[in-house]
């Protein structure tokens, strides 16, 4: 079939390539060297919405599937699967989150192959995806049956098992969380006012209220860091649930109690990032503490500081991997450029009562 492949014979629907194409379950696309879409099969309008009359001729970055990765970032106008397949003739297989026609983005496991005509040369890709929103849940459930696990056996035991199931070292690993960022607004004025002993008190009733939450809803507090907190979720969910506890019930109720006792209220700022982290050991040979570190937590740190008092920013990553239900709470607010990323970051807001 090589030397029959042209973009005129891609473009086909009642070829026996383009029926076996079009009767998969799965997403199939077929793009030309400007990855402009040639095909488009029934399980790609299933997928995402958009039939192929509404995409052909067009590119993915032409508001149709914007593409984004792991940690959010834009693909379709920066390290674009198609253009490396494309330009070096590599398969590539990568997690990939694209936009569907209503909104919202869900997980799909993409492959992209080049195709070649008669000569060899490369006049386009195929790209076959599926929705993996099921094996998330299934990944996102047993992790958090593993922290459970972890509450009725000791640290010790825990580890040793999963270092004799995986046969290789756990303390090292690279991992899709969700990185939670907390910081007191004016915690110097607010400590100036008060002893030393009472700021120590207003730091642990602020931890230790972050902490029960936080364990509540499943995640885990990574470090304390002056005023800050650091947490991490293996669900994002969970950490925009936390998030909303804390800004909507927690600090309300711990204000009034200032109030009552002539102290001034408190104000937190959250800023949550989901993406692949490393998490490890790190430390001295005296004291070490499992943590997670990356660019996905400094992206966390950075939207949290760019975030206004008493509320609360997500990044488009985090947004990305929200259930229906919770991202239907939030709304786009703005793009901004994030120190030692090129690409800008799109931050989500919860929805005001007036939206």
């Amino acid at each position: 079939m090589t030397e029959d492949l042209s973009v005129e014979y891609l473009k086909r629907k009642d070829t026996a390539l383009g029926l076996v194409l079009d009767s998969l379950f799965d997403g199939v696309y077929i793009v030309d060297r400007e990855r402009r879409i040639l095909f488009w099969n029934r399980g790609a309008e299933e997928l995402t919405g958009y039939t192929a009359a509404e995409v052909m001729d067009q590119r993915c970055s032409d508001d149709i599937l914007n593409h984004i990765d792991e940690e959010g970032r834009l693909l379709c106008k920066g390290r674009c699967p198609l253009v490396r397949c494309i330009t070096t003739g590599e398969d590539v297989r990568e997690k990939i989150y694209p936009l569907c026609k209503d909104g919202r983005r869900f997980p799909v496991e993409t492959h992209v192959a080049a195709l070649r005509d008669g000569t060899g040369a490369i006049i386009g890709a195929v790209e076959v995806f599926r929705d993996v929103s099921k094996t998330e849940d299934f990944r996102i459930l047993q992790e958090k049956f593993n922290v459970l696990v972890q509450r009725y056996v000791s640290q010790t035991t825990y580890e040793e098992i999963l270092s004799q199931a995986a046969g290789a070292d756990t303390r090292v690993a690279t991992r899709d969380m969700t990185v939670f960022y907390l910081d007191i607004v004016g915690f110097t004025a607010l400590s100036e006012k008060v002893t030393p002993a009472e700021t120590v008190k207003l730091l642990n009733d602020v931890f230790g209220m972050c902490g029960v939450i936080t364990r509540e809803k499943h995640g885990d507090i990574d470090k304390f860091i002056g005023d800050a907190i650091m947490a991490v979720f293996i669900d994002a969910n969970d950490a925009v649930e936390a998030a909303e506890t804390l800004l909507l019930e927690a600090f309300p109720c711990l204000n009034e109690q200032r109030a009552e006792a002539g102290l001034d209220p408190i104000q937190v700022r959250i800023g949550i990032n989901s993406g692949v982290v490393v998490q490890g050991d790190i430390g001295t040979t005296d004291r070490k503490d499992l943590t997670v570190i990356g660019d996905v937590v400094n992206t966390a740190q950075r939207i949290e500081s760019l975030t206004p008092p008493n509320s609360l920013r997500i990044s488009e990553a985090t947004y990305s991997r929200l259930n229906p239900e919770n991202g239907k709470r939030f709304s786009f607010d703005r793009e901004t450029m994030v120190k030692n990323r090129e690409m800008p970051v799109n931050l989500f807001a919860p929805r005001t009562a007036e939206e």
